[in-house]
């Protein structure tokens, strides 16, 4: 996830922002920085991303600038950027830009944060409402030094955007709250439209790729979420390319509909550095669309399967879809 990013202050004193163009003193990864680089293939003809050049692009740039938010957009180094913010669509990261955890997969920047800042969820709110968005994702770095995780800060970021822009649909993907009992139940006080969380890869390959966290207490997370509330539209997705089989993909479909998940994206992993896990091998098209038809077949409400998927893309129109899903599906005797 690279990108201009945001500069923190020290934990005893403000967040201060600097120049998105300003060269960054910090190393991004100071974990990765002494690993071997790891080689990927060249990347295929379907690989493919536009460039942020567009006067919209630019101008959800400078907003996010004024109002000194984080998207996932940058920070992740999305592939979708430009054709997303043309559209004026973007992914807010709340709580910061920098995350305690470490995982291979990861671009966005890793360490010690800065406290959660008080007047982020309204001034969140205010972009939202000025961007005239239908349907928002917000997501966050994970926060194991906080006591909730964040949590408390995903339930203020939905309630001012409930606030400032009461027509609008609020997607919340969090982490998964390891170890921080209660979290979950808190993110849901204000609810959201639609309960998001990655598992990301396949059991096997989580001591590896996704070492922080733990495959059964995500899957817990998801489930837990449609029993507190049912009415929720729960949404999960994982990468190709990082050395699973075909038999992991389809017992990790299995694994999310008995968690009674409702959509699931599939992507392409892209390597963000070579410092990052090597790119197995990229998945093609025809591929992908096999596993949406087998997703389908399984039960999700949702499949969104290409190599150009990622979690918040076209995020707004899947919404429509899986509203439009969910009415058919009560109306078939």
């Amino acid at each position: 996830m690279d990108g201009p990013s945001i500069s923190r202050a020290m934990d005893d004193g403000p967040v201060t922002h600097r120049d998105p163009e300003a060269p960054d003193p910090r190393p991004r990864h100071p974990e990765k920085a002494h690993r071997p680089d790891q080689e990927s293939p060249r990347k295929p003809a379907w690989i493919r991303a536009k460039a942020p050049t567009s006067r919209e692009a630019s101008e959800v740039r400078s907003l996010m600038r004024d109002k000194k938010l984080a998207t996932v957009c940058e920070e992740a180094a999305c592939p979708n950027l430009g054709e997303c913010w043309q559209r004026r669509h973007a992914s807010f990261m709340i709580l910061g830009d920098t995350c305690t955890r470490a995982c291979a997969f990861c671009n966005v920047r890793t360490g010690k944060p800065a406290p959660p800042d008080p007047g982020e969820p309204e001034r969140l709110a205010e972009s939202v409402a000025a961007m005239g968005l239908t349907h928002v994702v917000v997501t966050s770095v994970d926060r194991d030094d906080l006591p909730d995780g964040g949590a408390r800060q995903f339930q203020r970021t939905t309630q001012a955007i409930r606030a400032a822009a009461p027509s609008t649909t609020v997607e919340v993907l969090t982490p998964d709250f390891r170890d921080k009992p209660g979290a979950l139940e808190i993110v849901l006080e204000t609810p959201p439209e639609v309960f998001n969380h990655n598992l990301e890869t396949v059991p096997r390959l989580y001591p590896s790729i996704r070492p922080g966290a733990r495959y059964f207490n995500s899957l817990r997370l998801l489930q837990r979420a449609k029993e507190l509330n049912p009415s929720l539209f729960t949404k999960s997705g994982i990468m190709l390319g990082l050395g699973e089989t075909p038999e992991e993909v389809g017992q990790v479909m299995d694994d999310l509909r008995a968690a009674g998940v409702d959509f699931l994206t599939i992507g392409q992993y892209l390597q963000p550095t070579r410092k990052h896990a090597a790119v197995d091998r990229y998945v093609p098209p025809e591929d992908f669309e096999a596993l949406a038809r087998t997703a389908r077949a399984k039960g999700f409400l949702m499949v969104s399967a290409t190599p150009m998927t990622r979690s918040s893309y076209h995020a707004d129109r899947d919404f429509e879809a899986l509203r439009r899903a969910r009415l058919d599906q009560s109306r078939t005797p």
